[in-house]
């Protein structure tokens, strides 16, 4: 109201009738930016926002665990266990087996869901990045990726407004991201270890740049992925206090891919 007020008498001012009908107009939309600003930023909406971004990442999690068409024990263990590293309090991890259940009902609806969320978080787009992150290192809690699984998750990325590169490219990072965890989390049996140059690549692709990036263009990429996965910044946003672990966790992944990039390059 205030904005039309203004505009319409700054505009009568300045021109008379037309340019006040023309303040009005601005000062219209100026009152209703300012109140979807106000309305972003209460508590309400901040309340909406946690939920739904719960609900859908273990909704979603149940549908991604039957994606071969039926759920495993072992998937089950993988995803209580998931659940555990979390940290959730006890109320929230009997809610999320319960939505774990529903994702994984014949009758559940993932594009629904993924059309819940996007109306609701969709406009916050680190949070459809650590809606990913959760449902790709589930997938990736047995060791190993396998093609319904890819297919699942392409398709929510893709209702999510990801294009096929956007999601290609978020998936090797995750993976790579994941392969500096102290705890070497999702990388399956006691393989090999990565040689010198292979362990190169993968810092390059946590950090979604190629060797060939100058040093100005590797500290940017490291600086956007670290306020993008600040823990501070996601609760803000929406994510669940007790749902942050994983973001810290990945800020010391790419803190430590970043560190050995510097490494690498002072000793060229």
């Amino acid at each position: 109201m205030l904005g039309k007020l203004i505009g319409g008498v700054l505009g009568w001012l300045m021109g008379g009738p037309l340019l006040a009908l023309l303040g009005l107009v601005v000062g219209h939309l100026f009152d209703k930016g300012y109140n979807q600003i106000q309305a972003e930023g209460s508590p309400e909406r901040r309340r909406e926002i946690e939920q739904t971004f719960f609900e859908t990442v273990f909704r979603l999690l149940g549908h991604l665990a039957k994606a071969d068409g039926r759920v495993s024990e072992s998937e089950i263990k993988q995803t209580e266990a998931y659940m555990n590293e979390m940290g959730l309090t006890p109320e929230h991890r009997q809610q999320a087996i319960a939505l774990f259940k529903e994702g994984v009902a014949a009758d559940f609806d993932p594009d629904a869901q993924v059309a819940r969320f996007r109306e609701v978080c969709g406009r916050r787009a680190n949070l459809v990045r650590m809606l990913l992150i959760y449902l790709v290192n589930i997938a990736l809690a047995d060791g190993e990726l396998d093609e319904q699984e890819v297919q699942v998750l392409r398709q929510i990325a893709l209702g999510l407004g990801l294009s096929s590169a956007m999601f290609e490219q978020l998936l090797r990072m995750i993976q790579a991201q994941n392969s500096f965890s102290g705890q070497q989390r999702y990388q399956g049996g006691a393989s090999a270890g990565p040689s010198a140059r292979d362990r190169l690549r993968q810092a390059y692709d946590a950090l979604g740049v190629s060797p060939e990036a100058s040093d100005a263009e590797v500290k940017k990429a490291y600086r956007k992925l670290m306020s993008e996965y600040h823990p501070d910044k996601l609760i803000g946003q929406g994510v669940p206090e007790d749902m942050i672990k994983e973001a810290t966790e990945r800020s010391q992944e790419i803190r430590t891919a970043y560190d050995l990039i510097k490494e690498e390059r002072a000793r060229a």
